[in-house]
């Protein structure tokens, strides 16, 4: 069998609109290999494109579906965890007919968490990776108005264990990005409705087996709230990937994927030539 981490893959994209609150967006995936259901969904500066060495190494495992919720373009009552949740929510029932394993990092997991309360049956398991609804160092603290070139590179740099690791260009995209006083606007307005939104109390109702992929040198959400999450969540378990940050799927794909790859086994989920019947809108 060809080796999974080296198959070429095809993505082929699914776009999806919206209108909030009369601001029309739209969220758009790439779908990544075979098998059951597995969707990703990035943080607030974050990509589908991030999850893409992870899905590739999992092509032999599962159909993974990176998708781009256009956090920084929501506006009014819609830029709020609710609003997020609510949009790509409808994306997902639009093009996913059978119960999901979703995978979040930093506000993705967030998004997760409550849609995992909000429609059980929809949600198989969760994968979280540096997940807020607990405790999250967020960017409204001291953001600019039009955040300086500096100010993005030294935020973003935090979020790596090793900053060698960033992907190219990316400092250039956000502050291209946040110099749009809307976008600015959203992204506070989005770091304080997730650290208000805390899912302390809500958290043990959270039945699905839930993995904590979770890096130790994580200082955004350090490697306490992990263990926070696992005290709070009847099936969670925590699997600590080391020398890495807050983004994992970025900083270490390997071990991101093949912490994955164990999941999906350990809690039963098909492989592809087990499938028979499965649906998908």
């Amino acid at each position: 069998m060809t080796d999974p981490a080296t198959t070429d893959v095809t993505a082929s994209s699914r776009p999806g609109a919206g209108v909030e609150d009369g601001v029309a967006v739209r969220v758009l995936a790439d779908r990544v290999g075979a098998g059951a259901p597995v969707v990703y969904l990035h943080g607030l500066l974050g990509l589908k494109e991030h999850f893409l060495p992870a899905a590739r190494r999992l092509a032999d495992r599962a159909e993974s579906w990176l998708v781009q919720a256009p956090l920084l373009e929501l506006r009014g009552g819609s830029c709020s965890v609710r609003g997020a949740e609510r949009l790509v929510g409808d994306f997902l029932r639009e093009h996913i007919a059978e119960p999901m394993v979703m995978v979040g990092n930093s506000l993705g997991g967030h998004l997760a968490l409550r849609m995992a309360l909000a429609e059980p049956d929809r949600v198989r398991a969760l994968v979280l990776a540096g997940s807020s609804g607990l405790f999250e160092r967020t960017f409204e603290k001291d953001v600019q108005h039009r955040p300086s070139r500096e100010w993005i590179d030294r935020k973003i740099t935090d979020l790596f264990c090793d900053p060698a690791r960033m992907p190219a260009g990316v400092v250039d995209r956000a502050y291209a990005e946040l110099s749009d006083r809307k976008a600015a606007r959203a992204l506070v307005r989005l770091s304080r409705t997730a650290k208000a939104d805390h899912m302390g109390d809500r958290l043990p109702m959270i039945a699905q087996p839930t993995l904590l992929l979770w890096g130790r040198q994580d200082t955004v959400t350090p490697p306490a709230v992990a263990e926070e999450f696992a005290s709070l969540m009847p099936a969670a378990r925590i699997r600590w990937i080391d020398r890495c940050g807050h983004a994992p799927m970025i900083e270490r794909p390997e071990e991101f994927a093949a912490g994955i790859r164990e999941f999906l086994d350990d809690i039963g989920v098909e492989r592809p030539a087990e499938r028979v019947g499965h649906g998908v809108g």
